[in-house]
């Protein structure tokens, strides 16, 4: 994203790269402030912060916050994220007495606008470390092979297993968004209940360079790599290859009909706050209800343009003369889902499905969950738990959701990820 299918860091459109390379501009500005070099990461400073981000501020704010945190140690993989025009660079730093995540936020010439330190995420307490193990795979054996993890119940099998689907945008295995990780939390707190799971990294994080320069659809973004990953889990001994479900979330939700009908042996799906409705109509309704929070000139102007090429999205055509990319996305990728309908899809599968839906979502809305109710109508397979406090990442809060509460560090509610794990358990 890109938060959800199109605001940040779930958003479908991939990052807008600025001239400079903003990893390494992230990762010299890291350098800078652990050297203590403020003079030189003043220089960074787009003359915007310059009255803000001063060296004086550098020192005696930043500087002295970082030295709370003890001697730095290892440094991880820089992740990036979008917020607005703004390119967000987080390297998460384990320090003596704590692990940060140190993010970045630049502009679009890649200077440096916004300083913060995040906390790390934290394992929920439904998780047990002690009651799985952890095994590291690669899903596939081509030039797109994409690392894993696998979550082992401890104890004799065979287990049953989940492969988790990524919504939109570049997501890693955990599905990591500022400090909070969906899939990570999912994961153990099923393992701990007993319940195998994989997740792996999504193709347009790992090789979103290569990516980008092909004319992709959600066969090469998305499906191959689910169907890929059911098939390499039932492979491993401890699992009962009879009893592979597929959890899909947002977009994974939304393309999960697919995954099924081309691997031909799920013993069901969950489907985790999935849109039913085309991926450019729920871009439109985020920017309205985003821009309805702060309803600025510039953020008017936005939106206006996004209604403007979804207008021509709506209108795409096979073969007649279409612009090549709209809403940052290849034109085969939105004439490939033109016409999709996922609810009718679903309809056709034989298989048990259960659907949850936070109501508090404003990416994916209880408008998209009735559409889901509606089509399994008269079927007695399918299950459907909403949650009223809940937002799009499954974690608790108050009042109108807000892409902000995204910053803010929490877990999955333990009640999706018990409803999850009885209903896997339950299935014949």
């Amino acid at each position: 994203m890109k938060l959800g299918l199109a605001i940040s860091a779930v958003c479908i459109a991939a990052l807008a790269q600025p001239a400079r390379d903003p990893v390494a501009v992230g990762r010299k500005a890291l350098d800078l402030l652990l050297a203590e070099k403020y003079d030189e990461l003043g220089a960074m400073v787009a003359p915007t912060a310059k009255q803000t981000l001063t060296p004086q501020f550098l020192r005696e704010r930043a500087g002295s916050e970082v030295r709370s945190f003890g001697r730095p140690g290892k440094v991880g993989e820089p992740a990036l994220a979008k917020e607005g025009r703004n390119i967000l660079v987080g390297i998460p730093v384990q320090f003596e007495r704590v692990e940060v995540n140190v993010q970045f936020t630049l502009n679009e010439s890649a200077q440096l606008a916004g300083l913060f330190f995040r906390p790390m995420w934290r394992r929920p307490a439904y998780s047990h470390p002690e009651r799985f193990r952890e095994r590291e795979l690669t899903v596939g054996e081509d030039a797109w092979k994409l690392g894993g993890t696998l979550l082992i119940p401890v104890g004799k099998g065979p287990f049953r297993g989940v492969v988790l689907v990524h919504g939109p945008g570049p997501n890693d295995r955990d599905e990591t968004i500022y400090s909070n990780k969906l899939f990570a939390d999912l994961a153990e707190g099923l393992a701990s209940r007993g319940i195998a799971v994989l997740r792996y990294d999504k193709r347009t994080k790992t090789y979103g360079d290569r990516m980008s320069e092909i004319d992709y659809t959600v066969q090469q973004e998305t499906v191959e790599d689910a169907v890929r990953a059911t098939a390499l889990l039932r492979r491993q001994p401890e699992i009962d290859a009879r009893r592979i479900f597929v959890l899909g979330h947002s977009l994974g939700g939304y393309l999960a009909p697919r995954i099924a009908a081309q691997d031909g042996r799920l013993a069901g799906l969950i489907f985790l706050a999935a849109n039913a409705r085309p991926v450019e109509i729920m871009a439109l309704e985020q920017a309205e209800y985003t821009a309805g929070l702060n309803p600025s000139p510039d953020v008017q102007k936005r939106l206006a343009g996004l209604r403007a090429e979804v207008a021509r999205v709506r209108a795409l055509q096979p073969g007649k003369a279409n612009p090549p990319v709209l809403m940052g996305l290849p034109l085969a990728y939105l004439l490939d889902l033109k016409g999709y309908d996922a609810p009718a899809a679903a309809q056709h599968l034989k298989v048990p499905m259960l659907f949850l839906q936070g109501s508090r979502d404003f990416q994916v809305t209880v408008k998209d969950f009735d559409l889901w109710k509606s089509a399994m109508v008269g079927r007695g397979d399918a299950a459907f738990r909403a949650y009223p406090t809940l937002n799009h990442l499954f974690i608790a809060g108050e009042g109108k959701g807000s892409p902000a509460e995204y910053r803010v560090p929490g877990n999955v509610s333990p009640e999706p990820v018990g409803a999850i794990a009885d209903w896997v358990l339950s299935q014949q």
